[in-house]
């Protein structure tokens, strides 16, 4: 019994200490990937804009629903691994810039994602700016020493490339 009371105290002091060390961490953070994309810069643009295709190329990407058009600009629900993430562009510049945001208030983490776009030899240099908030504190942790604040990107840029590669 001693040995359960034990285990549970630990569980406990863990989670607390995970609490604060999470409400200590700031709330906003930037993190950016830089790749070479062996796509013309117009190429990469689509493929990053056309958002109907993001379930042929992306691994995490279970479904798209596309929504209205808000400003003009793509508006869509994605499935990721479970999670429903609503999303739209607030900013597209062919062949140069696309600003993605999460379009919800509700979910534990939201922000932007700037994909910067330039030519470079072999390609695009593509450059993924994510300006994120993480509101809850035990996601805050997680993020920070967890997951990592740059593990999404890195995701998304591997899809990216094992696409021009040629591989599914």
């Amino acid at each position: 019994m001693r040995w359960f009371l034990y285990v549970v105290a630990a569980i406990a002091l863990a989670a607390f200490v995970i609490g604060v060390v999470g409400a200590m961490l700031p709330k906003a953070h930037t993190a950016s990937r830089t790749a070479l994309v062996a796509m013309t810069a117009d190429a990469l643009y689509t493929r990053l804009s056309d958002v109907s295709q993001y379930q042929s190329w992306r691994r995490d990407v279970k479904s798209v629903q596309r929504l209205p058009d808000k400003n003009g600009m793509p508006a869509w629900i994605e499935d990721t691994n479970g999670m429903k993430i609503p999303m739209k562009f607030e900013r597209m510049e062919r062949p140069s810039l696309l600003v993605g945001r999460i379009d919800t208030t509700e979910l534990a983490f939201g922000g932007t994602w700037t994909y910067r776009i330039k030519p470079a030899p072999g390609g695009s240099e593509l450059t993924i700016t994510e300006d994120g908030e993480v509101s809850n504190v035990l996601f805050r942790f997680m993020s920070r020493f967890v997951f990592g604040h740059y593990a999404t990107m890195d995701a998304f840029l591997n899809n990216l490339t094992r696409l021009e590669d040629g591989k599914k």
